[in-house]
């Protein structure tokens, strides 16, 4: 059984037991996490596929940790024009553990 959810402007595929890290959540660790954005569900019985979403799903995590991911660098460049910067950039993230699917 798994799940496609939207969190943050982002779709992820889940199933139970996942680890996802997803756009920073303001939670601390250890807490409890309902993701009610469900795009579709795949059961046993079949495929469902919401218009959005689908009614009554919930996918039911909790927060491992809070981080960020590794800098990304930004180099701009202007020829003939003595321009050069240099920027980093780390994204913060949440880690979920899934914990279950209901439908």
């Amino acid at each position: 059984m798994y799940a496609i959810i939207e969190t943050g402007s982002k779709q992820y595929k889940v199933a139970v037991g996942d680890k996802i890290k997803v756009e920073k959540l303001a939670l601390e660790e250890g807490a409890e996490v309902t993701f009610e954005q469900v795009l579709s569900v795949m059961t046993d019985d079949g495929l469902k596929i919401g218009t959005p979403t689908v009614d009554g799903a919930k996918v039911k995590g909790e927060v491992v940790s809070q981080g960020k991911h590794k800098k990304v660098t930004v180099v701009h460049y202007k020829p003939k024009k003595n321009i050069h910067t240099k920027n980093g950039h780390r994204q913060p993230y949440t880690e979920v553990l899934v914990k279950d699917i209901t439908l």
